[in-house]
Protein backbone atom coordinates (compact mmCIF):
# COMPACT_ATOMS: atom_id res chain seq x y z
CA UNK A 1 0.00 0.00 0.00
CA UNK A 2 1.30 3.45 -0.46
CA UNK A 3 2.30 6.01 1.88
CA UNK A 4 -0.44 8.21 2.88
CA UNK A 5 0.83 11.39 1.65
CA UNK A 6 -1.96 13.31 3.87
CA UNK A 7 -3.35 13.38 7.31
CA UNK A 8 -6.02 14.35 8.98
CA UNK A 9 -6.68 17.19 12.02
CA UNK A 10 -7.29 14.41 14.32
CA UNK A 11 -3.95 13.11 16.79
CA UNK A 12 -1.81 15.78 17.64
CA UNK A 13 -0.56 13.79 20.24
CA UNK A 14 1.22 11.78 17.88
CA UNK A 15 3.78 14.19 17.64
CA UNK A 16 3.50 16.44 20.59
CA UNK A 17 3.32 19.86 19.32
CA UNK A 18 -0.28 20.85 17.26
CA UNK A 19 -2.71 23.28 16.93
CA UNK A 20 -6.60 22.52 16.23
CA UNK A 21 -10.26 23.10 15.22
CA UNK A 22 -11.88 25.76 16.33
CA UNK A 23 -14.18 28.60 14.98
CA UNK A 24 -16.75 30.93 15.47
CA UNK A 25 -19.71 31.59 14.75
CA UNK A 26 -21.61 35.50 13.91
CA UNK A 27 -24.54 37.71 14.41
CA UNK A 28 -27.72 35.89 15.24
CA UNK A 29 -30.63 35.58 13.09
CA UNK A 30 -33.62 32.99 12.31
CA UNK A 31 -32.83 30.50 9.37
CA UNK A 32 -36.31 30.05 8.24
CA UNK A 33 -37.14 27.25 7.85
CA UNK A 34 -35.97 23.15 8.60
CA UNK A 35 -35.67 23.11 4.80
CA UNK A 36 -33.24 25.27 4.61
CA UNK A 37 -31.04 24.19 7.49
CA UNK A 38 -31.34 21.03 5.93
CA UNK A 39 -29.72 22.68 2.48
CA UNK A 40 -27.00 24.33 5.40
CA UNK A 41 -26.70 20.69 6.68
CA UNK A 42 -25.91 19.36 2.92
CA UNK A 43 -23.72 22.17 1.52
CA UNK A 44 -21.23 21.44 4.28
CA UNK A 45 -20.21 18.35 3.43
CA UNK A 46 -19.38 19.34 0.37
CA UNK A 47 -15.91 21.36 -1.07
CA UNK A 48 -15.84 24.67 0.15
CA UNK A 49 -17.85 27.24 -1.59
CA UNK A 50 -17.48 31.28 -1.31
CA UNK A 51 -20.92 33.87 -1.97
CA UNK A 52 -21.38 36.88 -1.93
CA UNK A 53 -23.83 38.43 0.85
CA UNK A 54 -25.09 41.39 0.25
CA UNK A 55 -27.25 43.59 2.54
CA UNK A 56 -27.68 47.17 1.14
CA UNK A 57 -28.15 49.83 2.10
CA UNK A 58 -27.62 48.92 5.69
CA UNK A 59 -24.19 47.04 5.49
CA UNK A 60 -21.61 46.38 3.48
CA UNK A 61 -22.19 42.43 3.48
CA UNK A 62 -19.60 39.62 4.03
CA UNK A 63 -18.47 36.23 2.54
CA UNK A 64 -19.95 33.00 2.98
CA UNK A 65 -17.70 29.95 3.38
CA UNK A 66 -19.12 26.52 3.51
CA UNK A 67 -17.88 23.31 2.82
CA UNK A 68 -14.41 21.79 3.44
CA UNK A 69 -11.40 23.07 2.54
CA UNK A 70 -9.82 21.00 -0.25
CA UNK A 71 -6.42 21.60 -2.22
CA UNK A 72 -8.69 23.32 -4.92
CA UNK A 73 -10.35 26.18 -2.02
CA UNK A 74 -7.05 28.32 -2.55
CA UNK A 75 -7.91 28.77 -5.75
CA UNK A 76 -11.44 28.99 -5.72
CA UNK A 77 -11.30 31.80 -3.42
CA UNK A 78 -8.32 33.67 -5.70
CA UNK A 79 -11.23 33.43 -8.85
CA UNK A 80 -14.32 34.68 -6.31
CA UNK A 81 -12.68 37.59 -5.17
CA UNK A 82 -11.03 38.54 -8.60
CA UNK A 83 -12.92 41.89 -9.32
CA UNK A 84 -14.06 42.35 -5.70
CA UNK A 85 -13.33 44.76 -3.23
CA UNK A 86 -12.53 42.28 -0.14
CA UNK A 87 -10.37 44.50 1.94
CA UNK A 88 -11.25 44.62 5.19
CA UNK A 89 -14.79 42.66 4.57
CA UNK A 90 -15.65 39.46 6.98
CA UNK A 91 -15.94 35.88 6.35
CA UNK A 92 -18.75 33.86 8.20
CA UNK A 93 -17.02 30.45 7.94
CA UNK A 94 -19.43 26.93 8.32
CA UNK A 95 -17.06 24.32 8.04
CA UNK A 96 -15.95 20.80 9.19
CA UNK A 97 -12.32 21.63 8.58
CA UNK A 98 -10.16 20.12 5.22
CA UNK A 99 -6.77 19.81 4.32
CA UNK A 100 -4.40 21.25 6.60
CA UNK A 101 -1.71 22.61 4.27
CA UNK A 102 -4.31 24.52 1.99
CA UNK A 103 -6.18 25.92 5.06
CA UNK A 104 -2.74 27.54 5.74
CA UNK A 105 -2.43 29.11 2.67
CA UNK A 106 -6.14 30.17 2.38
CA UNK A 107 -5.34 31.95 5.97
CA UNK A 108 -2.50 34.02 5.20
CA UNK A 109 -4.18 34.95 2.44
CA UNK A 110 -6.77 36.00 4.66
CA UNK A 111 -5.29 38.05 6.88
CA UNK A 112 -3.02 39.68 3.23
CA UNK A 113 -6.54 40.62 3.17
CA UNK A 114 -7.33 42.28 6.33
CA UNK A 115 -10.25 40.17 6.33
CA UNK A 116 -12.19 39.74 9.94
CA UNK A 117 -13.65 36.00 10.92
CA UNK A 118 -17.06 34.83 12.78
CA UNK A 119 -18.34 31.50 12.54
CA UNK A 120 -22.77 31.01 11.23
CA UNK A 121 -25.32 29.81 8.22
CA UNK A 122 -25.56 32.98 5.65
CA UNK A 123 -28.88 33.43 5.79
CA UNK A 124 -31.19 35.46 2.74
CA UNK A 125 -34.56 35.83 2.36
CA UNK A 126 -36.98 37.27 0.14
CA UNK A 127 -39.75 39.91 1.47
CA UNK A 128 -41.77 41.29 -0.96
CA UNK A 129 -38.93 43.20 -3.39
CA UNK A 130 -36.27 43.06 -0.87
CA UNK A 131 -33.72 40.62 0.11
CA UNK A 132 -33.15 40.35 4.23
CA UNK A 133 -29.38 38.98 5.01
CA UNK A 134 -28.53 37.76 8.29
CA UNK A 135 -26.33 34.91 10.19
CA UNK A 136 -27.83 32.06 12.31
CA UNK A 137 -24.47 31.35 15.12
CA UNK A 138 -26.24 28.28 15.78
CA UNK A 139 -23.11 26.11 13.56
CA UNK A 140 -20.62 23.63 14.41
CA UNK A 141 -16.83 24.79 13.53
CA UNK A 142 -14.25 22.15 13.82
CA UNK A 143 -10.68 21.32 12.73
CA UNK A 144 -8.93 23.54 10.45
CA UNK A 145 -11.69 26.23 10.53
CA UNK A 146 -9.50 27.75 13.60
CA UNK A 147 -6.79 28.19 11.43
CA UNK A 148 -8.96 30.50 8.90
CA UNK A 149 -10.86 32.32 12.35
CA UNK A 150 -7.29 32.58 13.58
CA UNK A 151 -6.65 35.01 10.29
CA UNK A 152 -9.10 37.40 11.07
CA UNK A 153 -7.94 41.00 12.09
CA UNK A 154 -10.87 40.40 14.25
CA UNK A 155 -12.30 37.51 15.77
CA UNK A 156 -16.00 37.02 17.17
CA UNK A 157 -17.76 33.79 18.65
CA UNK A 158 -21.41 33.78 19.45
CA UNK A 159 -22.75 31.95 22.87
CA UNK A 160 -24.56 29.57 20.53
CA UNK A 161 -21.45 28.45 18.21
CA UNK A 162 -19.84 25.14 19.18
CA UNK A 163 -16.36 25.75 18.58
CA UNK A 164 -14.68 22.39 19.14
CA UNK A 165 -11.32 20.88 18.81
CA UNK A 166 -9.01 17.52 19.42
CA UNK A 167 -5.86 15.86 18.17
CA UNK A 168 -4.74 14.63 14.54
CA UNK A 169 -4.64 11.70 12.82
CA UNK A 170 -4.52 9.23 9.94
CA UNK A 171 -7.34 9.49 8.42
CA UNK A 172 -7.65 5.66 7.11
CA UNK A 173 -6.62 4.41 10.53
CA UNK A 174 -8.87 6.43 12.68
CA UNK A 175 -11.38 4.07 13.32
CA UNK A 176 -9.24 1.73 15.19
CA UNK A 177 -6.34 4.54 15.74
CA UNK A 178 -4.88 1.96 18.97
CA UNK A 179 -4.92 -1.12 16.80
CA UNK A 180 -3.54 0.44 13.53
CA UNK A 181 0.01 0.17 12.86
CA UNK A 182 2.64 3.48 11.39
CA UNK A 183 5.89 4.16 9.92
CA UNK A 184 8.64 6.31 10.46
CA UNK A 185 8.13 8.34 7.40
CA UNK A 186 4.17 8.65 8.53
CA UNK A 187 5.43 9.67 11.51
CA UNK A 188 7.84 12.40 9.37
CA UNK A 189 4.91 13.46 7.55
CA UNK A 190 2.76 14.24 10.64
CA UNK A 191 5.93 15.53 12.34
CA UNK A 192 6.28 18.33 9.38
CA UNK A 193 3.23 19.70 9.08
CA UNK A 194 2.29 19.93 12.91
CA UNK A 195 5.38 22.25 12.64
CA UNK A 196 3.87 24.46 10.08
CA UNK A 197 0.56 24.74 11.74
CA UNK A 198 2.19 25.75 14.92
CA UNK A 199 4.16 27.91 13.19
CA UNK A 200 1.13 29.80 11.40
CA UNK A 201 -1.03 29.43 15.17
CA UNK A 202 1.19 31.82 16.54
CA UNK A 203 1.67 33.79 13.33
CA UNK A 204 -1.74 34.56 13.31
CA UNK A 205 -1.90 35.43 17.43
CA UNK A 206 -3.24 31.89 18.62
CA UNK A 207 -2.13 31.15 22.06
CA UNK A 208 -0.37 27.65 22.98
CA UNK A 209 -3.10 27.06 25.11
CA UNK A 210 -4.85 26.00 22.10
CA UNK A 211 -2.19 23.50 21.50
CA UNK A 212 -2.43 21.99 25.09
CA UNK A 213 -6.30 21.66 24.82
CA UNK A 214 -6.12 20.07 21.59
CA UNK A 215 -3.52 17.60 22.45
CA UNK A 216 -5.71 16.56 25.01
CA UNK A 217 -8.16 14.97 23.13
CA UNK A 218 -7.18 11.57 21.34
CA UNK A 219 -8.96 10.50 18.53
CA UNK A 220 -10.70 7.71 20.37
CA UNK A 221 -12.63 10.22 22.17
CA UNK A 222 -15.51 12.80 21.24
CA UNK A 223 -14.24 16.36 20.26
CA UNK A 224 -13.84 18.98 23.26
CA UNK A 225 -16.15 21.68 22.85
CA UNK A 226 -14.65 25.54 24.10
CA UNK A 227 -16.43 27.29 26.64
CA UNK A 228 -16.35 31.14 26.83
CA UNK A 229 -13.20 30.90 29.24
CA UNK A 230 -11.28 28.68 26.64
CA UNK A 231 -12.10 30.94 23.57
CA UNK A 232 -10.90 33.64 25.79
CA UNK A 233 -7.51 31.83 26.65
CA UNK A 234 -6.50 30.31 23.62
CA UNK A 235 -6.86 34.28 21.92
CA UNK A 236 -9.70 32.44 19.62
CA UNK A 237 -11.99 35.53 20.51
CA UNK A 238 -10.70 39.13 20.05
CA UNK A 239 -13.69 40.90 20.63
CA UNK A 240 -17.47 40.38 22.47
CA UNK A 241 -18.99 42.53 20.19
CA UNK A 242 -20.79 41.20 17.26
CA UNK A 243 -21.12 44.84 15.37
CA UNK A 244 -17.36 44.65 15.17
CA UNK A 245 -17.22 42.01 12.69
CA UNK A 246 -20.69 42.25 11.57
CA UNK A 247 -22.28 46.07 11.55
CA UNK A 248 -25.51 46.69 11.13
CA UNK A 249 -26.77 43.34 10.38
CA UNK A 250 -30.36 41.69 12.56
CA UNK A 251 -29.98 40.20 15.67
CA UNK A 252 -33.20 37.86 16.42
CA UNK A 253 -33.59 34.31 17.64
CA UNK A 254 -30.64 32.23 16.85
CA UNK A 255 -31.69 29.33 14.44
CA UNK A 256 -31.03 25.98 15.07
CA UNK A 257 -28.73 24.32 12.45
CA UNK A 258 -27.70 20.60 12.50
CA UNK A 259 -24.33 19.30 12.92
CA UNK A 260 -22.83 18.02 9.44
CA UNK A 261 -20.81 14.66 9.88
CA UNK A 262 -17.35 15.65 11.07
CA UNK A 263 -14.87 15.85 8.42
CA UNK A 264 -10.92 14.91 9.22
CA UNK A 265 -8.80 17.35 7.96
CA UNK A 266 -5.96 16.36 5.74
CA UNK A 267 -2.13 16.89 6.31
CA UNK A 268 0.45 16.89 3.80
CA UNK A 269 0.07 16.84 -0.14
CA UNK A 270 -2.80 15.18 -2.01
CA UNK A 271 -2.80 11.99 -3.04
CA UNK A 272 -1.87 11.29 -6.18
CA UNK A 273 -5.09 10.50 -7.71
CA UNK A 274 -7.79 12.83 -8.67
CA UNK A 275 -10.55 10.06 -7.65
CA UNK A 276 -8.84 9.75 -4.22
CA UNK A 277 -8.95 13.34 -3.41
CA UNK A 278 -12.24 13.89 -4.09
CA UNK A 279 -13.60 11.02 -2.01
CA UNK A 280 -11.35 12.60 1.05
CA UNK A 281 -13.13 15.40 0.28
CA UNK A 282 -16.41 14.11 1.39
CA UNK A 283 -18.04 13.89 4.90
CA UNK A 284 -18.85 10.29 5.59
CA UNK A 285 -19.97 8.41 9.01
CA UNK A 286 -18.75 5.43 9.70
CA UNK A 287 -19.85 3.17 12.88
CA UNK A 288 -18.75 5.03 15.70
CA UNK A 289 -19.70 8.64 14.79
CA UNK A 290 -16.05 9.19 13.35
CA UNK A 291 -15.44 10.22 9.58
CA UNK A 292 -13.07 7.93 7.81
CA UNK A 293 -11.18 9.74 5.08
CA UNK A 294 -9.58 7.14 2.95
CA UNK A 295 -5.37 8.03 2.26
CA UNK A 296 -5.59 11.01 4.68
CA UNK A 297 -5.43 11.60 8.47
CA UNK A 298 -8.56 12.91 10.11
CA UNK A 299 -9.86 15.29 12.74
CA UNK A 300 -13.02 14.17 14.04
Amino acid sequence: MKLLKSLNLRGWLLVGTAACGVVLAGAVATLGSSARAGAALEERKLPMKFNWIACEPNCRGWVSAVGIITADTPRDFEEFSRGRQLGGATVVLDSSGGSVNDAITLGRRFRNLGLLTTVGVSVQSRGGQTVRAAVAPEAYCESMCVFLLLAGKKRYVPEAAHVRVHQIWMGDRADDAKAASYSAQDLMIVERDIGRLAKYTFDMGGAGDLLSLALSIPPWEDLHELDTGELKLTNLVTTDLVADVLPHVDISAPAMVELAPKTQARFGSEPEHPAKSTKTAEALVPTGGVVATPGAASQK
